[in-house]
């Protein structure tokens, strides 16, 4: 140091590591059928969200489980079946729609879940289940993602429209035969 100012100022490298893995694009969350994944940012189409992770069975012991109630069987190939059971996958709170935002495709054994279109934030993150799960464990009739549950509230709408018109019909009948 001359004179009181410093002769060279030493600043130490600012060293980034960057984590293999991306910040999560979404948050668990309450769902209208229980818990869901929602998105926390804007996902674009085809990025890859979640993967579907679980030991892998035999179809023996697939069957066995969803025999004692297990829910979280996704089936890779006719030989290979993952449980998705444990809560350390979190690609299994992603909820089922017959109008999904994302789909599931298989890459090297492993199931992952990824965007059909843009997402946006805070948007619950649903994929089809396909037509086994909903036809035998869900149930047409009790399936609760939005498309299904606007064409039973339009069918209920026409249900009741129909009978107050064939009332009024029958109210009109009964004052010309009086």
């Amino acid at each position: 140091m001359t004179g009181g100012v410093p002769s060279a100022i030493r600043i130490a490298p600012v060293v980034i590591i960057q984590s293999e893995m991306p910040r999560r694009s979404f948050r668990i969350g309450r769902s209208f059928t229980g818990f869901g994944l929602f998105a926390v940012r804007v996902i674009k189409k085809h990025e890859k969200i979640a993967e579907y992770k679980g030991p892998r069975v035999t179809p023996e012991e697939a069957l066995r489980l969803e025999r004692r109630g297990n829910r979280y069987l996704y089936e890779i190939n006719p030989r290979v079946t993952i449980d998705g059971s444990p809560r350390s996958n979190i690609a299994r709170y992603a909820n089922h729609s017959c109008n999904p935002n994302t789909e599931t495709y298989t890459y090297g054994g492993r199931v992952y879940v990824r965007a059909l279109r843009r997402i946006k934030r805070e948007e619950e993150i649903t994929y089809d289940y396909g037509n086994d799960y909903l036809k035998y464990i869900i149930g047409r009739s009790r399936c609760q993602c939005k498309r299904c549950r606007r064409r039973r509230a339009r069918k209920q709408r026409e249900a009741r429209a129909a009978k107050k018109r064939r009332a009024a019909r029958l109210a009109r009948t009964r004052r010309r035969t009086r």
